[in-house]
């Protein structure tokens, strides 16, 4: 049921949707930089949920690859999200926004680069000490 994989991706999609679509009169005032913050926080996890999803895919696919994948549907969500803030009542859009988007994607990238290859030269090494 690969199919499966993508729900949790959709539905981080969906919360972020709907939190850009609530007008800015109903969103509590955080502190300077703490918006970016939440930006980084939430597009983390989507990369991490699109990561989940595409990992059947990922295996046979390059490491440079599926970050590249995955730092571009992040900043493409970020970037039609912006968008669809222009529409929304005492919303706007903000290229810093997209910014902190594609930052907090690519921390996780990186963490799961990182992991990728320890865990594939501790295989190796554990293979040649055999």
């Amino acid at each position: 049921m690969k199919a499966l994989r993508f729900l949790p991706m959709f539905f981080i999609m969906s919360t972020i949707f709907f939190l850009s679509h609530t007008p800015g009169d109903n969103l509590p005032s955080l502190k300077m930089g703490m918006d970016k913050l939440a930006h980084a926080t939430a597009y983390a996890v989507l990369a991490a949920s699109i990561l989940f999803a595409l990992y059947p895919w990922a295996k046979e696919k390059s490491l440079l690859r599926i970050a590249a994948v995955v730092l571009f549907l992040s900043f493409l969500y970020g970037l039609t999200d912006e968008f669809h803030q222009s529409f929304i009542p005492n919303r706007s859009p903000d290229w810093r926004d997209i910014v902190a988007d594609t930052c907090g994607a690519g921390m996780v990238v990186l963490f799961w680069a990182i992991w990728c290859c320890r865990m594939h030269s501790q295989k190796h090494t554990l293979t040649d000490r055999l």
